[in-house]
């Protein structure tokens, strides 16, 4: 299995990115930032998932997660929110999009089109200090782009959390 999928403490919550691929601007609507928002509240029902901080952007999506089996989360995840993207795509009449998918698509394991790079890159949180280096970095993501001020200010985006009087998209759950 390659480096970029194993998950080398289980116990460990760990810094995750998922990239579109060719870095196509997928999650630029409501509805398509929607999908994954849901696909990870489900994965916290029903497989175990601890979401710890989370962003999307336009064409990745940053988070520090945990579960007992983080890589096959991550892979359901992708799968879901995959076919799920692929109908809201096909939905919204998206066709240059689509016809950008379809053409990343290595067809070797029979889809038509592809959403996600391979890989989610894990990283293990080992203390504090680290977890509070990659917070910052997670939620400064959108104001180092220039797409906001401040933090709180994107919607999609666990920096919510902390801030009286809004209401996120998805709650966090702790750390330790």
């Amino acid at each position: 299995m390659r480096s970029r999928y194993l998950v080398h403490d289980p116990n460990a919550a760990h810094f995750v990115t998922s990239t579109t691929v060719s870095w196509l601007p997928v999650f630029t609507t409501a509805a398509r930032c929607d999908i994954l928002i849901e696909s990870l509240a489900y994965c916290r029902e029903h497989k175990g998932l601890a979401i710890h901080a989370f962003v999307i952007l336009d064409n990745h999506i940053h988070a520090i997660l945990s579960a007992p089996d983080l890589t096959r989360v991550m892979a359901d995840f992708k799968r879901h929110t995959a076919r799920r993207m692929f109908a809201q795509l096909e939905a919204e009449r998206c066709e240059w999009l689509l016809h950008e998918l379809r053409h990343y698509c290595a067809g070797s394991h029979g889809a038509e089109y592809q959403l996600w790079q391979e890989g989610f890159h894990p990283q293990a949180i080992v203390d504090d200090a680290m977890m509070e280096q990659k917070l910052v970095y997670l939620h400064n993501n959108p104001v180092k782009r220039g797409l906001v001020a401040a933090p709180e200010h994107w919607r999609y985006s666990s920096a919510h959390a902390w801030c009286d009087g809004v209401e996120p998209v998805l709650r966090c759950d702790e750390w330790r």
